[in-house]
């Protein structure tokens, strides 16, 4: 099975315990790291994610994922808050991180650049708009990945 259509087939196992759990999924990935094979849920919700709840939304999804087998080799099932400089994979990401520090790292160089960190201005359709010595307009192909700069 292709990663996107198993993430989906996760997606739709996972989503309704979350929102059940008052949850809100954030990201999932599945990736290989050093030869292990892992099953990453973020979630969210207001006033941020407890220890107590990564482990209530990972028994539920252990014991879903037991019964229906939709990844056929051996993994490890993560459950976590997507942190404070968690990534951004979708435009609802980017939306809710507008006025606030980014750090965007490119596929390849970018006006001879290979990131850029400053402050979000827009999303478009096609593009990212960030604010930093300049204003720099990303093509969002060119991302390679994006992360809020938090602050402690």
């Amino acid at each position: 099975m292709k990663v996107d259509a198993l993430l989906e087939t996760i997606d739709q196992l996972v989503r309704p315990i979350a929102e059940e759990l008052k949850y809100e999924i954030y990201h999932i990935e599945y990736v290989k790291e050093n030869g292990e094979y892992y099953l990453r849920i973020y979630i969210d919700k207001d006033g941020g994610i407890t220890l107590s709840d990564c482990e209530a939304l990972s028994r539920r999804v252990s014991d879903v994922m037991d019964e229906k087998d939709p990844i056929k080799e051996a993994y490890f099932l993560e459950v976590s808050s997507p942190g404070l400089n968690r990534g951004l994979f979708t435009d609802d990401h980017f939306k809710k991180q507008i006025e606030k520090e980014i750090m965007v790292r490119f596929t390849k160089s970018l006006d001879g650049r290979k990131n850029v960190k400053g402050i979000l201005k827009e999303v478009n359709d096609d593009s990212i708009v960030v604010e930093a010595d300049k204003l720099v307009t990303i093509p969002k192909d060119k991302i390679k990945s994006a992360n809020l700069e938090g602050e402690i």
